[in-house]
């Protein structure tokens, strides 16, 4: 009973999915005639489907017209069983006569009359023939009480678990394979070969994970372009990742010794090269993924803070350009221009808080709060004096903090000259206070730097009176 229960269970559980294998269900039906093999003859449950069968008929075999069927091995050919017919004469007598035929018909659930396509079986039992079918039809109600078997797995928190553990175990691999960078340009070849077809060729800065290894070779997987979410450009979207083999002897891991420094050093290289005006072409690009890669596979080198703010430097300098060599970067207020990416200024202070990086990180975003052009309004760099005075107060020690300075004391001068004309004399004569005040602090607090000098000379404009704002500037 228990074996019937637990067949009928896995039959009603091979039937919610829709991709199993008919031998898998053809062996779990074979099972269960089996276990229901009555003195050689076996009972026929209903099969699955639409299809449903008839009760055994409540009359006795040895009535005229009435007829039983037989079931025979299936056939191996075709995807059906073979039932005989059984009339009283070839039926023995050990079964009409030895008084067994009230249990039989008991045990045996039903016999059908016609040859049905072998399916999943349940346990249960129904009687409803349509009005010009012998095929019975389902209609639901009769039959025995179904019963599903409960397996323990199914409700449980260990097959829960399985599932999520087969399905971040490749990210783990992933997460925990051996990754590197190229220092140099190299191909991508089918084979470790160098006479092999190429499949692409991977540039400085690359991010590579190594599968294998086999002498001077390295089997890698190359992310050419990340994929962006955000991006339209289905290309861009989806990302490029060639797998292949390149030689090794440029190939820089995670796990080299001083690893961080070599690949600091390609960086530092590359960005010189690319402050030259012959320089390598894409050497910027270069130095800029050279510098992220210190970070990235050496999270806990002391590089690493001073890789990922250089790349976000070179990465901001290059968007910088193209955004003010836009027609809309004269427009007065900041959102009428695109802004610069801060995605990289803004992950150096989220992973180094309070480093000389992540105030240098902070600077670079008061850029892209300025204005166009003023238009001679007062509104713009009054504004910006108050934002370069907020960063020096909360950035005391950061190496931008005399510019700070310097970048509100000069626009606290262009404002005497502005106020003149609103005309406001008052907050004229304000901002020449302010603006030799904030100078005079540079002189004071930073020494001999380049900032203290330029301090020293816009203190002499303003007690001169000499305009540093307006035509009369120039």
């Amino acid at each position: 009973m228990h074996d019937e229960r637990f067949l009928s269970g896995l039959c009603e559980l091979l039937r919610k999915w829709n991709g199993v294998t008919d031998w898998v269900q053809s062996s779990a039906n074979v099972l269960l005639r089996r276990q229901r093999t009555v003195n050689g003859i076996r009972q026929t449950a209903p099969e699955c489907g639409s299809l449903s069968c008839s009760r055994l008929p409540d009359k006795d075999p040895h009535d005229a017209g009435q007829q039983l069927t037989r079931e025979t091995e299936p056939d191996p050919d075709q995807n059906h069983l073979i039932r005989l017919p059984l009339t009283p004469s070839t039926m023995s007598t050990n079964l009409a006569s030895s008084g067994h035929w009230g249990q039989l018909r008991q045990r045996a659930n039903s016999f059908v009359f016609k040859i049905l396509p072998v399916s999943c079986c349940s346990s249960k039992i129904f009687l409803n023939f349509g009005a010009k079918s012998m095929i019975p039809i389902y209609r639901g109600g009769g039959g025995g009480i179904p019963h599903s078997p409960k397996f323990p797995f199914r409700n449980s928190r260990f097959g829960l678990a399985a599932v999520a553990a087969s399905l971040l175990l490749p990210v783990l691999a992933h997460a925990d394979a051996l990754r590197g960078t190229l220092v140099r340009d190299a191909s991508i070849h089918v084979a470790p070969d160098a006479n092999s077809a190429k499949l692409g060729h991977a540039e400085r800065g690359y991010e590579l994970v190594v599968i294998d290894a086999s002498h001077d070779w390295a089997h890698v997987e190359a992310i050419l372009r990340e994929p962006k979410k955000d991006s339209d450009n289905e290309e861009e979207a989806e990302g490029k990742t060639i797998t292949g083999w390149v030689s090794g002897k440029a190939l820089v891991t995670s796990a080299n010794p001083n690893g961080d420094k070599i690949v600091f050093g390609e960086a530092a290289d590359s960005e010189d090269e690319a402050s030259r005006r012959r320089g390598r072409r894409d050497a910027a690009q270069d130095a800029m993924r050279l510098y992220y890669r210190v970070y990235d596979l050496f999270p806990n080198s002391p590089l690493a803070a001073e890789g990922l703010y250089r790349a976000g430097d070179i990465r901001w300098q290059m968007e910088r350009n193209d955004v003010m060599t836009r027609p809309s970067a004269r427009e007065r207020d900041s959102y009428m221009r695109g802004a610069i990416d801060e995605t990289w200024m803004k992950l150096v202070i989220k992973k180094f808080p309070g480093t000389k990086w992540a105030d240098l990180a902070a600077f670079h975003l008061i850029e892209n709060k300025l204005c166009g052009d003023w238009q001679g309004a007062s509104k713009c760099p009054d504004k910006e004096a108050d934002l370069y005075e907020s960063y020096a107060k909360d950035h005391p020690q950061s190496p931008a903090a005399a510019e700070a300075l310097y970048d509100a004391a000069w626009r606290r001068s262009a404002l005497i000259e502005i106020y003149k004309t609103e005309p406001n004399q008052k907050k004229s004569a304000e901002s020449k206070d302010r603006a030799q005040a904030l100078a005079q602090k540079i002189v004071s607090q930073y020494g001999s730097s380049d900032w203290t000098l330029r301090a020293e000379r816009l203190i002499f404009y303003i007690q001169q009176g000499v305009p540093t704002y307006g035509n009369a500037a120039d």
